[in-house]
């Protein structure tokens, strides 16, 4: 093989890698914020429950949730092969079907009651609150939210933990794929469509936690509890392969170094000083900088936009190209690149618009004084 074409394929290796990882993590972020305002959210719909919808003594700060979540991650992270469980697969399964379906539940109960609101193609107008190019920008993260919900990394991950040997993984994956993605669209479009005939251009980013629905406090409870059950266990399948990579690593860069090997057995459990510290470390991390950077919707977009390209678009159609051994320059491989620079222009633009939004938000936000 050329030294070049070796040369190429090494650089596609360490790309993948990194956004790979870079979804991974950024993921964990993205899940121990989102965590932390469903649970501050269960606190505000009682506190709204029992003084009132417009109630402003219900505001809450969001540390001690983002630090509770984090001290259950990092007893977690010490299960070994917790990615293994498919038990946690199964769980997060019926709380993402719970909590979608209470959401689709809601949407139609306040339809039926309100009638249709103001709504409008483009959504909110450009006026005096939406100058021109703050509805730009608005669209532009709006569009790192969609890459995010459509990044098939997490996907992939979520069917791989899955699957057992037998049948051959190869020969279910392309079923499995098909069923995951086609249930994700349906629960994304069904909750879009019918929050926003429900609240109109008034709709909040999350409707369980942005208070679209006060009443009933119980199910609303109830369906950010099924939230953060869910991440609970999202975050450590997402992570279990970034964690599995650094401690692989460390132990082929320090063969013989007894603190990164060696293991003490505790009961049935084997416990290493190393991994303890370093996952625990990592979760600390990751809570750091979702008390800096606690905003949901502009930090998933961002995650989205970033990975979104080379995870779902990129590397998919280059391997189907190798595969197929498509022809350079006839009618495939000219549409294929088309769609691919297509995609990467949405995702550079998508990218903008959610630093712009986080920019934004900083300008106004105390740091660790992120409020529910």
């Amino acid at each position: 093989m050329p030294p070049q074409r070796t040369s190429h394929r090494g650089l596609h290796y360490k790309f993948c890698g990194v956004a790979q990882y870079g979804i991974l993590i950024g993921a964990t972020i993205g899940y121990t914020i989102t965590a932390a305002i469903s649970m501050a959210a269960i606190k505000r719909s009682n506190c709204f429950h029992t003084k009132g919808h417009h109630n402003g003594s219900c505001h809450t700060l969001n540390n001690s949730y983002l630090i509770m979540f984090a001290t259950i991650e990092i007893v977690l992270s010490q299960i070994p092969n917790f990615h293994k469980l498919t038990l946690v697969s199964i769980l997060a399964t019926i709380m993402s079907f719970t909590y979608a379906t209470i959401g689709i539940g809601l949407s139609i109960a306040k339809i039926a009651e309100s009638g249709h609101p103001r709504t409008s193609l483009t959504g909110i107008p450009v006026g005096k609150d939406m100058p021109s190019v703050e509805k730009m920008w608005t669209t532009f993260s709006a569009i790192g939210d969609i890459a995010f919900a459509y990044s098939f990394c997490p996907v992939l991950l979520e069917i791989q933990d899955t699957l057992r040997s037998s049948p051959p993984e190869n020969k279910v994956m392309k079923t499995a794929s098909t069923v995951g993605v086609s249930a994700s669209t349906f629960f994304y479009m069904i909750c879009g469509t019918l929050g926003y005939a429900a609240f109109g251009n008034n709709a909040p980013g999350n409707y369980l936690t942005g208070f679209g629905f006060y009443e009933p406090f119980w199910l609303i409870d109830f369906g950010n509890l099924c939230i953060v059950i869910h991440l609970l266990g999202a975050y450590q399948v997402f992570i279990q392969p970034f964690f599995a990579f650094v401690e692989c690593w460390s132990n082929e860069k320090w063969p013989e170094n007894k603190f990164i090997r060696k293991e003490y057995l505790v009961g049935k459990l084997r416990v290493s000083i190393f991994r303890l510290i370093w996952r625990s470390a990592y979760v600390g991390l990751v809570t750091l900088v979702a008390m800096i950077f606690p905003f949901f919707n502009s930090f998933l977009g961002l995650i989205g936009a970033t990975t979104f390209w080379p995870l779902t678009v990129y590397f998919p159609i280059e391997m189907y190209i190798s595969k197929a051994k498509i022809k350079r320059n006839c009618w495939t491989w000219v549409w294929m690149k088309v769609l691919s620079f297509t995609c990467l222009i949405v995702s550079l633009v998508a990218a903008a618009g959610s630093i712009r939004g986080l920019a934004v938000s900083l300008e106004s936000f105390k740091l660790f004084h992120s409020v529910s």
